[in-house]
């Protein structure tokens, strides 16, 4: 299993996702179908942009900032972290294993409602009822979806 050092090394020097042995079959081919998607739209993937935008929902990477109709959330890192990721891959499912793997590193071992907590906190903050979600969607059994479009902006 790679480190977490060698997981950000691979996506800094440009890879377009990074995926762990032993890993399922359909999350393979999930992958591979979200890559296939952004390549078809002729766009480059939403990693290469320093903003991902939906409607009034900013994140500005390299500032470390979300804006929602231009007011400044507070997040956490690691709120932070599990919205750009999640906004780095709308429409898939990405279970609580995999976020734990990408955003938490094996130094330092939380469960799986560590991902639960954040993202409650993410709700909070985006005003987003699970039950009528606008933003992030939780699927049963499988994990979090961001459910809306993301566009990438220089």
């Amino acid at each position: 299993m790679g480190t977490p050092a060698e997981r950000a090394l691979s996506l800094l020097e440009g890879a377009d996702d990074y995926l762990n042995k032993p890993f399922e079959p359909l999350e393979l081919i999930a992958r591979i179908q979200a890559v296939l998607r952004r390549m078809r739209r002729g766009e480059p993937p939403l990693w290469a942009f320093r903003y991902l935008v939906c409607g009034e929902l900013v994140l500005d990477r390299q500032a470390r900032q979300v804006r929602r109709a231009g007011r400044e959330l507070t997040l956490t890192p690691r709120a932070f972290a599990l919205l750009k990721f999640l906004m780095l891959h709308p429409g898939e499912v990405i279970s609580r294993e995999r976020l734990l793997d990408q955003l938490w590193s094996w130094a330092h071992p939380v469960g799986t409602r560590a991902v639960d907590i954040r993202v409650a906190e993410l709700r909070k903050e985006l005003s987003d009822d699970p039950e009528r979600p606008r933003y992030i969607e939780t699927v049963v059994g499988q994990g979090y979806r961001f459910i809306r479009e993301v566009k990438g902006e220089p």
